[in-house]
C-alpha cells in the first residue's frame, strides 16, 4: 500500500467531516484510513469495513449485455407456436382415441413417429410452461404405444416404454400419467400370473388418483387381482373402492380416448372379477351389458376388445353348464375382430380351456379349440 505523505494528509476539520461521513454510512475510509481505522479498534479492515457483494442480477445482464426488460422478455420467448402445440394435443387425443380399433401394428408406427417429433420440439427454445406441457404430452403417448406394444406381445419393449412414460409424467409433475403406467404394471403382472405383484403395482397410486378415473381402473385390477386368489371379500372392498372414486368423477366428455374411464367400463370390470369368483348369474349380466355397450347405434363395433372378452365370459359359463356347443360358438365369435390384445385374450381364453379339458375330456370339438389355442399363442 502506498503510504501518504505529510503533506497529503487532510486538516483536522477534513479529517472530522470524513469522520461523520463514514459514521453515517453516506461514504466509506479507503484502502489508507480503514486499517487503521480497524487496527484502532483491534479488527481487521476486511472484518469492519467488508466489501458489499456484487448484484448477481446486475452481472447476469451485464455479461448478457440486456437490459432487464429484455432479459425477461427473452425467458418468454419460444421457437414452439400455439399452432404446433394444438397440433401435437389434438394428434395425442386422436392417437389415444384410435387404440381400440385401429390396426396395431400402424398404430405403433404412428406413435412412436410421433414420439420422435414431440422430442425434437424439447430441443428448441421453450418456456417452462410449454416444457412442462410437451413433457406430459410425450408421456400420454409414451403411454399409448406401450399398451399396444403389450398387446402385439412384446413385453420388454412395452415395459420399457412404461418406464419411459412414468419418466415423463414425474418430470412432467403428471399425476395421471404416473398413475397409468402403475396401472399397466399391474395389467402386465395380471397377464402373467402375478396376481399379488398386480395389487402391490396399483396400491401406491390410488390415493393421489382419487380425482382422475385412472384411481378406478387402479381399484379395478387390484380387485381381478384378488379374484383370482379367491378372495371375495377384497373383491368387493375393491370394486367398492372403485365405484365409489367413479361416483366422485363427472361423467367423461369423450369416451373414445383409452385413457378414459366411462361408467360403462366398470360393468367390464365387475364380469371380470363375477366370472373368476364363480358368480355366474352376475357375471353373465355384465356379460350382455358389455357386449350391448360395445356396439353403436348404426351396429358397428366400438370396443372390439371389451366385447371379445364379454364373448369369452359367456364361453366360460357355456362351458360350466356344459353347452360345449355354445361355449365354441362365442369363442370363435371372441376371436372373430381384428383388433384384439393377445395377452388379455390368450389369458382368458386359457379359462376357457382349463373349462373344457375338465369338462369335456377327449372331446374332438374341444381339442380343435385348443389346437387354435395354441397357434394364437405363438403368433
Amino acid at each position: 500500500m502506498r503510504a501518504k505523505s505529510a503533506h497529503n494528509l487532510p486538516t483536522d476539520s477534513t479529517l472530522l467531516r470524513n469522520w461523520r461521513r463514514w459514521e453515517a454510512g453516506e461514504s466509506k475510509p479507503d484502502d489508507f484510513y480503514a486499517p487503521i481505522i480497524a487496527a484502532a479498534f483491534d479488527s481487521a479492515a476486511a472484518s469492519f469495513f467488508p466489501k458489499a457483494r456484487p448484484n448477481r442480477d446486475d452481472e447476469l445482464l451485464s455479461a448478457t449485455g440486456m437490459d432487464t426488460l429484455e432479459f425477461v422478455g427473452r425467458l418468454r420467448m419460444s421457437d414452439v407456436s400455439g399452432s404446433t402445440l394444438d397440433a401435437v394435443r389434438i394428434t395425442a387425443e386422436r392417437l389415444c382415441c384410435e387404440y381400440a380399433y385401429a390396426d396395431p401394428i400402424e398404430l405403433h408406427s404412428e406413435g412412436t413417429a410421433w414420439l420422435r417429433r414431440i422430442a425434437a420440439l424439447l430441443d428448441g427454445r421453450l418456456t417452462l410452461a410449454q416444457h412442462r406441457e410437451i413433457l406430459s404430452l410425450a408421456g400420454w403417448v409414451a403411454l399409448l404405444v406401450g399398451c399396444v406394444e403389450y398387446d402385439l406381445g412384446k413385453r420388454a419393449a412395452a415395459e420399457s416404454t412404461r418406464q419411459a412414460a412414468l419418466s415423463l409424467g414425474t418430470e412432467s409433475e403428471n399425476p395421471e400419467i404416473m398413475g397409468w403406467a402403475a396401472e399397466m404394471a399391474s395389467w402386465f403382472a395380471l397377464t402373467q400370473g402375478n396376481y399379488r405383484g398386480a395389487i402391490e403395482a396399483a396400491e401406491p397410486l390410488i390415493d393421489s388418483c382419487r380425482g382422475f378415473g385412472v384411481g378406478v381402473q387402479l381399484a379395478a385390477q387390484q380387485a381381478k387381482g384378488w379374484a383370482r386368489l379367491g378372495d371375495r371379500a377384497r373383491v368387493e372392498k375393491a370394486l367398492s373402492r372403485g365405484r365409489g372414486i367413479l361416483d366422485q368423477l363427472e361423467h367423461p366428455a369423450d369416451l373414445d380416448n383409452h385413457f378414459v374411464v366411462d361408467p360403462q367400463k366398470f360393468d367390464f370390470y365387475a364380469m371380470d372379477c363375477s366370472r373368476v369368483v364363480g358368480d355366474d348369474k352376475a357375471a353373465r349380466t355384465y356379460a350382455k351389458e358389455v357386449i350391448r355397450d360395445s356396439f353403436r347405434v348404426d351396429g358397428t363395433v366400438r370396443n372390439p376388445m371389451r366385447a371379445a372378452e364379454a364373448h369369452l365370459t359367456l364361453a366360460v359359463l357355456a362351458a360350466r353348464e356344459r353347452d360345449l356347443e355354445c361355449a365354441l360358438a362365442e369363442a370363435e365369435a371372441a376371436f372373430g375382430h381384428d383388433r384384439r390384445s393377445l395377452p388379455s385374450l390368450g389369458w382368458i381364453a386359457g379359462e376357457l380351456a382349463r373349462e373344457i379339458n375338465d369338462r369335456f375330456p377327449g372331446d374332438p370339438r374341444g381339442q380343435d379349440y385348443l389346437d387354435q389355442l395354441r397357434a394364437l399363442a405363438r403368433v
